[in-house]
């Protein structure tokens, strides 16, 4: 017996407090007397009863911080940026043990770098490069990060710039201006389109017009020389007069003219008239002829 306890249950005091276990993916630190002795890694360990002690239990596990950092883009927005940092400590006896004794708070550190490195890149960028280049401020955020913590026995596996949050003021003025923008490149388009239809309808007009001329032309040169050819024929008519042959052509031309009138469908008003007045009709047209003569003679 020891003081009311026997051998036995002295014994089993010591064994219980002399082995422990440790949990896969974990390490636990073991002091004498305050001072580090061993990291004690996954399984069965042992230590020295009532002397060594179990100061901490570490995770190998890769953790994750979610950080909202506030701050102002290049264009006068303020934005809140949720940053995710993967964080691990690294599976070596010196890493972990500087883990431990070297950082006081691994979360409040990584909070801090990141506090940073977002306020020092963000407002370089205007909004619309923030949404656009997040990959870019991740990375940023990884390397700054990683270098700062690396004699801490941590290591950085990943950054994640997991949400950008912005006003519903800011969202609805950006969607407005892009709104205005597109409106503004479908005019524009639209008048395009419009400009070359009227060029389009202009130069098939053009062309119209001078097919249509080139038609007139032609026309009126069959017409000519029809005239010639009947005047011809009728000369070879003895007794007959050329301004007898000019008014039987003319009054030739009439009739079929009232024939055309006659089978359109058109609203047409008749003035009164009379065949006999086309004498006067070729009398103006041989003193034009005549006039236009010795005009030419003179010049």
């Amino acid at each position: 017996m020891l003081n009311g306890i026997n051998n036995f249950d002295f014994l089993r005091i010591i064994s219980l407090d002399s082995a422990f276990q440790v949990s896969q993916q974990t390490v636990s630190i073991i002091e004498r007397f305050g001072k580090f002795t061993k990291i004690a890694n996954a399984g069965i360990n042992f230590k020295i009863p009532f002397i060594d002690q179990i100061v901490t239990t570490q995770s190998l596990r890769i953790q994750q911080l979610d950080v909202r950092v506030s701050t102002k883009t290049k264009d006068n927005v303020f934005v809140d940026v949720v940053v995710s940092a993967q964080y691990r400590i690294l599976d070596d006896k010196n890493q972990i043990y500087k883990s431990y004794y070297e950082l006081e708070d691994v979360k409040e550190q990584i909070n801090s770098y990141l506090f940073d490195v977002v306020r020092a890149e963000v407002p370089k960028m205007k909004l619309d490069e923030v949404f656009e280049k997040k990959d870019e401020i991740a990375n940023a955020i990884k390397i700054e990060l990683g270098e700062a913590i690396d004699g801490f026995g941590y290591e950085i596996v990943k950054t994640l710039v997991t949400d950008i949050d912005v006003d519903d003021r800011i969202i609805q003025a950006m969607n407005e201006i892009v709104a205005s923008e597109r409106e503004k490149l479908a005019a524009i388009e639209k008048a395009e389109a419009e400009k070359i239809l009227m060029v389009k309808r202009a130069e098939a007009e053009a062309e119209s017009k001078k097919l249509q001329g080139e038609g007139i032309a032609n026309q009126r040169i069959a017409i000519i020389n029809g005239f010639k050819e009947s005047i011809d024929e009728m000369k070879k008519i003895e007794g007959i007069q050329s301004t007898e042959i000019l008014n039987l052509i003319l009054i030739t031309q009439y009739f079929d003219t009232l024939k055309d009138v006659a089978a359109s469908d058109s609203n047409t008003i008749m003035m009164p008239n009379s065949p006999s007045n086309f004498s006067e009709i070729g009398t103006q047209i041989r003193e034009a002829i005549i006039s236009g003569n010795l005009v030419a003679k003179k010049d």
